[in-house]
């Protein structure tokens, strides 16, 4: 696969659940990593020791209140969004202690498609009022970090599925059934 004049030969795609692959990634060497950050975290980790990527494709689904439901958006810039310990004097998604930005950016950027800015975090998100991100998910910022820490490089491209609204888990059940016919008509397109 070619993605911006670079080709790979060992691509690793990642889901957090089976439902949001189906049937369409059969040909792939892919993960279902679960929910969350903390299993995300530790089984990308584990995946990247067996498999040894040169690039890895997180696909999956996610809300948003700014781009329309039953698109593809890539996102190459993610946020914590559940890490806030104002408390103590810190910064909103400012992981305390530590010299790293709110805002991670990593990962490729493909131009037909809108880019996103990905709030991850360990809640189902039904009412979106951080304007720091416009994609909301449960594992990308977990992903990204993992791919820019043992220098694999990062694809992240998201199915919105819901508005991060009051209808968001009715919506998201209705539509996971759709986002691998949508995820793999894009990655067919590289």
């Amino acid at each position: 696969m070619t993605i911006n004049e670079k080709n790979y030969h060992n691509i690793l795609l990642v889901f957090a659940l089976e439902s949001e692959a189906g049937k369409e990634f059969e040909d792939f060497e892919k993960v279902f990593v679960g929910i969350g950050k903390v299993k995300a975290t530790y089984n990308l980790t584990k995946a990247i020791q067996k498999s040894n990527p040169d690039l890895i494709i997180n696909l999956g689904t996610a809300g948003s209140t700014t781009f329309d439901r039953v698109s593809v958006v890539n996102c190459n810039r993610f946020i914590q969004r559940d890490m806030d310990v104002r408390a103590l004097g810190f910064q909103k998604f400012e992981t305390p202690f530590s010299d790293e930005a709110i805002l991670l950016e990593y990962g490729l950027k493909l131009e037909n498609l809108p880019n996103g800015i990905c709030g991850s975090g360990d809640q189902f998100e039904i009412e979106h009022i951080n304007p720091e991100y416009n994609v909301i998910d449960m594992e990308a910022f977990a992903l990204a970090k993992v791919a820019q820490a043992e220098g694999v490089d990062f694809l992240c491209l998201k199915y919105i599925s819901d508005g991060a609204d009051g209808d968001a888990a009715d919506d998201w059940t209705l539509e996971v059934t759709k986002a691998s016919i949508a995820l793999r008509r894009e990655l067919d397109r590289l």
